[in-house]
């Protein structure tokens, strides 16, 4: 996806607008004019920012402080005052801190919680600001639509993933397939599986997962690679009872039941697939890159054994992540001095957390393709090709993956996420466990229970 998009302009502001400008934070009786001009040299800030290294994150940490080092040095006038709250959102205090504006003046979070923030007006519209920002025409489109609402702009991207096929390329020798041109389709996977799992030795051609709400979110995978949703537009309804819904359940009912390529233990979660890819008795899973730095970290098992590509069909994959919106309260000033910390440490190849060079110096491994957080224009490509120049993994086994990143439409996780996945968990669960499961009547029953939680959210 290309785009070409001049900057956002500041809407002209008049007296009457109070709601938006406390929403802006601060007062605000300056001009479009002032509010597109950069910070005043002589204007003293300090912004708190969330998610600062924790001491335990040796390298990350001593990074960070090297870029506050560097960042304030460049802007003398700014002060960064980093907060390390372990987690960086803690979700048994995020709400309470958030509604009473008590989180830092850059904060923290997660994709799936940029909608209800922005909806409940809890964070700063930057739009009057964020054509300060040099890195944000760069951002894709996909990622950038996380924080907007129409033309509103709250708050910028750090990190993102798309999920799409792991597989162990040792295995696929092994079964005579070609490691380098991994299935673009469900019906290829499901050939593959089969070569693979014909190794025997107890390894298994294809993993999904079924626990712990962990089937219901690779369900949700699932139907986003075959075109289809969760929900509905307007987030009443179910809509995963569709024909996209009943061709995942069949083709994991075939490959268990029929070809016999998933194997016999089921009701599985992420670490147990991962330690069985790790062990060389998996081919393959739906996964996002940075599965295979947990491979190596927790397993001891080595990046030149497995691959990535795009999920499986291409049209659609679920994507995730996390970014910083700001405080409702924060003054023009600290948005501004805000919006340049961000582009210096999230947003610019080549320095920041996309300094690539330290990172490898640093014992890091590079050359994962995530985050991704540029369309497919020249910011995009410096990026890929400065992690390349420094890589110290074997880039080409993420190739198909990467190349086609940009082609794939990444959707969000839907709405009350975790309640429809423990749902859709007992229907994967079923398919995987009982030869005789009626996918009609599982997806049927799964659709009413849904209505019902959606209905009492609405």
């Amino acid at each position: 996806m290309t785009f070409t998009r001049s900057r956002i302009l500041a809407p002209l502001l008049v007296a009457s607008l109070g709601a938006t400008l406390a929403a802006c934070g601060g007062d605000d009786s300056d001009s479009k004019t002032k509010k597109d001009q950069p910070l005043a040299a002589d204007a003293k800030v300090t912004i708190s920012v969330g998610c600062m290294p924790a001491k335990s994150q040796t390298a990350q940490r001593k990074e960070w402080l090297e870029d506050v080092a560097a960042f304030q040095k460049l802007h003398p006038n700014i002060t960064i005052d980093g907060k390390d709250a372990f987690p960086c959102q803690d979700p048994n205090t995020f709400q309470a801190k958030l509604a009473g504006n008590q989180l830092e003046d850059v904060f923290y979070v997660y994709f799936t919680d940029s909608r209800s923030i922005i909806n409940n007006r809890q964070a700063a519209d930057i739009t009057p600001y964020i054509g300060l920002s040099k890195q944000y025409p760069s951002v894709d489109p996909a990622v950038e639509k996380v924080f907007k609402d129409g033309d509103k702009v709250y708050g910028l991207p750090r990190q993102n993933y798309s999920m799409g096929l792991f597989y162990n390329r040792a295995l696929f020798r092994k079964a005579g397939l070609n490691p380098d041109t991994p299935p673009k389709s469900w019906a290829e996977v499901r050939d593959a599986a089969k070569k693979i799992s014909a190794l025997g030795d107890g390894i298994t051609g294809y993993a999904e997962l079924s626990a712990k709400n962990q089937g219901g979110w690779h369900f949700t995978t699932s139907v986003y690679s075959q075109g289809g949703d969760m929900v509905s537009a307007d987030g009443k309804k179910a809509a995963f009872n569709t024909p996209q819904g009943k061709a995942v359940l069949q083709n994991l009912k075939d490959m268990r039941w029929t070809d016999n390529s998933m194997g016999t233990k089921q009701l599985l979660i992420d670490a147990d697939i991962q330690r069985m890819m790790a062990a060389g008795k998996l081919g393959m899973y739906l996964g996002a890159p940075d599965n295979a730095t947990a491979l190596v970290d927790q397993f001891k098992a080595k990046y030149d054994d497995f691959g990535m590509a795009p999920i499986p069909g291409s049209t659609g994959t679920l994507m995730g992540g996390d970014g910083y919106m700001f405080n409702a309260k924060a003054s023009p000033e600290k948005i501004k001095a805000g919006l340049l910390w961000l582009d210096y440490y999230c947003l610019t190849p080549g320095q920041g957390q996309l300094n690539y060079a330290r990172a490898k110096t640093d014992g890091r491994p590079v050359g994962l393709p995530q985050p991704k957080l540029f369309a497919a224009n020249a910011v995009g490509q410096q990026d890929r090709q400065l992690r390349a120049a420094s890589a110290n993994l074997p880039v080409g086994n993420f190739k198909p993956y990467e190349d086609a990143y940009n082609t794939v439409p990444g959707k969000l996780e839907p709405g009350h996420a975790q309640q429809l996945y423990a749902i859709l968990d007992s229907v994967v669960s079923a398919v995987l466990t009982r030869q005789d499961a009626n996918i009609d009547q599982l997806l049927g029953d799964a659709q009413k229970k849904a209505d019902a939680v959606l209905a009492r959210a609405s």
